[in-house]
């Protein structure tokens, strides 16, 4: 039986830009930074003990070995509990973001990484 979610793929165009994207401008941390043959892997967090991870791996060289696999980057929603501090650091950084939004789960924004890929924030109360 399923516990939980472990891991998440990103497949990206770029690891280092996004790797620094996510830890520079999102406030990540790296958890591993591993290489075998000609596979890499950046695992990165919000925090060092979060229970759910993003893989980032090259989305050439994940092709190359997985020619049928879908590629396209999953819809990402990220609970906060700084929410509006989150907000202006995004915005700080030039990062798109999208305007907050009332959701009858709560408030909400969505913001885009430098692959033009978009992604949900939710307060958390």
């Amino acid at each position: 039986m399923i516990r939980k979610l472990g891991q998440v793929m990103l497949y990206v165009n770029d690891q280092e830009k996004a790797m620094q994207f996510w830890t520079e401008k999102v406030g990540f941390h790296v958890l591993a930074d591993e290489t075998a043959g000609p596979m890499r892997w950046i695992e990165i967090a919000p925090a060092q003990d979060s229970e759910t991870s993003l893989v980032l791996h090259d989305k050439e060289a994940v092709a190359r070995m997985s020619p049928g696999l879908h590629l396209g980057t999953p819809s990402l929603l990220f609970y906060s509990d700084r929410f509006e501090q989150l907000r202006s650091q995004l915005l700080e950084h030039q990062v798109t973001v999208g305007e907050i939004m009332e959701m009858p789960s709560g408030r909400t924004f969505n913001f885009a990484d430098e692959e033009e890929n978009y992604f949900a924030v939710m307060e958390m109360k």
